[in-house]
């Protein structure tokens, strides 16, 4: 008899979803964590005495309401606090600040451009209503058209039916999913400041391409995804940092009977006669189950974790070209002060930003992944810095800060060399020299630093190349695509082996949707 019903590689936060959706339906479950602490990229953790930072994601943007409110994580101790407006300020001083009212942020734009500020709200609208469609979709089981059989025809004709209110938006939807960032906002916008502070959103999304390339347009309707309006509340800040959230989804978990191993570095799945039966841990422990569940990266899990004689040799090739390229850095900091922003100041206003985004051009942005395709660190990197502790008292000492940067744009390999102790304070040179330029002295204000890059990244989260995603987010590697043709519906080759991570549609982001969906898939096969 099989010591569980189900095995999960991996306690990231779509491991977890999935493990309380199976234990709601009655399932005995095993989560296995690699690292000491349960939560995958979604955590908080203690990097020095009194600070306590999300080390990788930090900003609960795309969770879905459904899941929250499935799982009942707002009385589980998930709270999303209020923060200040968001800015983005110029070199030339001037500042567009990101305000809840749309009006407001209409005359913010209206200093920039005239033109563009009416467009705006056309904009929105448009987005909105794309979204509706796509927040429908993150649900769907991708199906695969190619197979023949009946039914996979009949789900391919079923889909087809519940999309079929599409029809009038199908081309605003390919124009979405293929055009360039730049080329899609150009339809609305004409200013060279209004155009990056939205083609920004492109290197904010820890992809490898520049807001010119072809198939980045998709990415400007994140912002949209999250239905904020229903129970679950808004999005934004989580008290405490982002593995409140995978702490939450652990108890509640365990109060269902899941078991939780840290320390679980998984060696192999074990297949007997085609069939998932256990993993094999590296400290030689053996785990039997009825199902194995992967929350581990698809490039990880066909070419490592499982024996080549037991996967067919074009689903390893596959699986080894899923593009997982990074350029993307995280720096943690602890603060004695928080920065002072010139612009701000400048115009009077008195808050500090719920975020503040560091971006020209849509020519510096592009410039930047040019520099990076050629192995070099560009100058003038985009950055998305949030300042938790202005709005959380919980994650500092008291007056203490800390602050969280992510940005783009760094390669994976260095052209000049490795990426030693030197390149590290090298790339921290250029990030506080550029955050200098929109508030001076800061350097002088940082006590403690992480900086990661990508292979930093890869080695502490186990994710290919560093790749938040698990694999890049473009059409080739999207819907029936993601992660591999055929393999796309959350199950696998091996029968009773499924996947439910970022490799998985929809991707990556702190969704909770690949969990979500795998359970729904396991639950309907068993």
């Amino acid at each position: 008899m099989a010591d569980f019903d189900a095995v999960i590689i991996g306690g990231g936060h779509n491991g977890l979803v999935c493990a309380n959706y199976l234990a709601k339906a009655g399932k005995k479950v095993c989560v296995l964590e690699r690292r000491n602490i349960i939560g995958g990229a979604a955590v908080t953790e203690e990097l020095w005495p009194g600070f306590r930072l999300s080390v990788a994601s930090y900003w609960m943007s795309l969770m879905q309401p459904k899941i929250m409110i499935d799982l009942d994580l707002v009385a589980n101790g998930v709270k999303v606090l209020p923060t200040a407006p968001g800015i983005q300020p110029f070199s030339d001083g001037r500042v567009l600040v990101y305000w809840d009212d749309a009006k407001r942020t209409c005359d913010e734009i209206r200093q920039f451009s005239p033109e563009d500020a009416e467009a705006y709200p056309r904009f929105v609208k448009h987005m909105e209503g794309l979204v509706v469609h796509l927040r429908k979709l993150l649900f769907e089981v991708p199906v695969d058209p190619t197979t023949g059989r009946f039914k996979d025809v009949a789900k391919a004709l079923a889909f087809a039916w519940r999309f079929k209110a599409i029809g009038p938006r199908f081309y605003d939807l390919w124009d979405l999913l293929t055009l360039s960032a730049q080329d899609f906002l150009r339809r609305w916008f004409v200013s060279p400041q209004v155009l990056a502070a939205f083609g920004s959103y492109v290197s904010g999304a820890s992809s490898f391409f520049g807001p010119k390339v072809p198939g980045t347009a998709y990415v400007l309707a994140r912002p949209f995804i999250r239905d904020s309006s229903t129970a679950a509340g808004p999005g934004g800040l989580v008290q405490g940092g982002m593995g409140s959230i995978t702490q939450a989804l652990a108890r509640i978990a365990q109060k269902q009977g899941v078991q939780i191993k840290l320390n679980a570095t998984v060696e192999k799945v074990l297949v007997e006669n085609g069939k998932a039966k256990g993993v094999r841990l590296a400290s030689g422990e053996t785990i039997s189950a009825n199902i194995v569940v992967s929350n581990a990266a698809s490039k990880l899990l066909f070419t490592e974790l499982i024996d080549r004689k037991d996967v067919p040799a074009e689903v390893v090739d596959a699986a080894r070209r899923i593009k997982t390229d990074s350029s993307v850095f995280k720096i943690n900091l602890a603060l004695r002060n928080l920065p002072k922003w010139t612009a701000l100041e400048a115009r009077g206003l008195d808050f500090n930003p719920g975020s503040i985004t560091l971006a020209e051009s849509m020519d510096e942005l592009q410039a930047n992944f040019e520099a990076v395709e050629r192995g070099e660190m560009c100058e003038n990197p985009y950055m998305w810095i949030v300042t938790p502790s202005a709005f959380d008292s919980t994650v500092a000492p008291a007056g203490f800060h800390t602050m969280n940067i992510m940005g783009g744009h760094v390669p994976y390999k260095l052209k000049s060399g490795p990426w030693d102790e030197a390149a590290h304070e090298k790339l921290f040179d250029i990030i506080m020299t550029r955050i200098e330029r929109y508030a001076p002295g800061f350097r002088n204000e940082v006590l403690h630093k992480q900086i990661l890059v990508p292979p930093d990244i890869e080695a502490i989260f186990n994710l290919p190349g560093g790749h938040v995603h698990q694999g890049e987010l473009t059409i080739d590697q999207t819907f029936f695509r993601r992660p591999i043709a055929h393999y796309a519906d959350y199950r696998s080759p091996i029968t009773g082996l499924y996947q439910c991570g970022a490799s998985m549609h929809p991707g990556g982001g702190v969704t909770g949707v690949p969990g979500h969906n795998a359970a729904k898939v396991i639950l309907s096969d068993n």
